[in-house]
């Protein structure tokens, strides 16, 4: 569990809408859609720019209350995430 607001919060699914956008779940019933296509199209990383791939980006997955990419080749905060900032 992530500590948000000195509350423990974890991303519990993670639901693909579309280009680069993820609805995410949060333990607490938060919902909320994070874009992540501008921090993706501003990086100027390869490895990170490899994710604007569409199969790729799409193979995210929750994981211990995570969201991530391959071996954590992408992850951000949970506290960020339930910002809607990353």
């Amino acid at each position: 569990m992530k500590l948000v607001e000195g509350i423990s919060i974890d991303v519990v699914r993670a639901e693909h809408e579309g280009a680069y956008r993820l609805r995410l779940v949060f333990s607490d019933g938060t919902e909320r859609t994070v874009d992540f296509g501008p921090f993706l199209c501003s990086s100027g990383h390869p490895a990170i720019r490899s994710f604007l791939e569409p199969d790729k980006f799409a193979s995210f997955r929750v994981e211990q209350g995570d969201l991530l990419w391959g071996e954590y080749d992408l992850c951000f905060p949970v506290a960020d995430l339930y910002e809607g900032r990353i």
